[in-house]
């Protein structure tokens, strides 16, 4: 089996579990600032709705279309706009509110901090590399209780790029002193995490616990993060 000595983790999808935490916060905000008053009748409905249009707008975002302000406060004005609520100063309160909330959540997937203790054991150096934001990722994982167990976290804001792109990667081997043929790459998205350590030669573990189907390769996939221990 080859040897590694860095693991670069995604955060967001793959240690902290950004839909669950999502889903609590947007909960708390459509409660404090009384969306079912305003017109917003159903949560589970207006989440749906949001979540559909998030994913469009990071995409966005990721290829330079819009900017990061831009995607804050637009998600909500769109999501509030198929209830006929055309409201942007609610829309800004709505992205305050959720970014203040979201990174205090605790949420992990299951096994997170036991495979990171047991990486740690194993005297790894563990890094994150991620597209998030880098004041809200250092929160998260300050609140989740796993920054202790993390060398270096590299974000897009850092680095300039974002994934799948090749700068961030090679940023990130300049910030920690690894190079392509010591290190693994370890997230959920097949794009970004998976794609985007190809471009540098680094081997990947496509974490898939929805089990989808794709037809790309990786060097290693797995549907629990316990199973990392099979290959560290």
């Amino acid at each position: 089996m080859k040897s590694y000595e860095h693991i670069f983790f995604d955060l967001d999808h793959t240690l902290w579990d950004f839909e669950k935490n999502s889903v609590v916060t947007m909960q708390a905000v459509f409660n404090e600032l009384s969306l079912q008053e305003k017109g917003v009748h159903d949560f589970d409905s207006f989440y749906a709705i949001y979540h559909e249009i998030n994913e469009k707008l990071w995409a966005k975002y990721r290829s330079k279309e819009i900017s990061r302000n831009e995607l804050r406060w637009k998600r909500m004005y769109e999501a509030l706009t198929h209830y006929k609520i055309f409201n942007e100063k609610l829309s800004h309160e709505m992205s305050d509110l959720y970014l203040h909330i979201l990174p205090k959540q605790r949420n992990v997937f299951p096994y997170a901090i036991d495979v990171l203790q047991y990486c740690r054991d194993k005297s790894y150096s563990i890094h994150l590399i991620t597209n998030g934001f880098e004041l809200t990722q250092y929160e998260k994982i300050k609140n989740a209780g796993i920054d202790e167990f993390i060398n270096k976290m590299i974000t897009s804001e850092q680095a300039m790029s974002m994934k799948p792109h090749k700068e961030i990667f090679e940023y990130a081997f300049l910030l920690t002193g690894a190079k392509s043929h010591n290190s693994i790459m370890i997230g959920d998205s097949y794009e970004a995490d998976i794609e985007g350590a190809k471009t540098v030669n680094m081997d990947q573990v496509y974490f898939n616990p929805n089990k989808i189907e794709h037809l790309g390769t990786t060097t290693f996939e797995i549907t629990c993060l316990s199973e990392i221990k099979n290959i560290l």
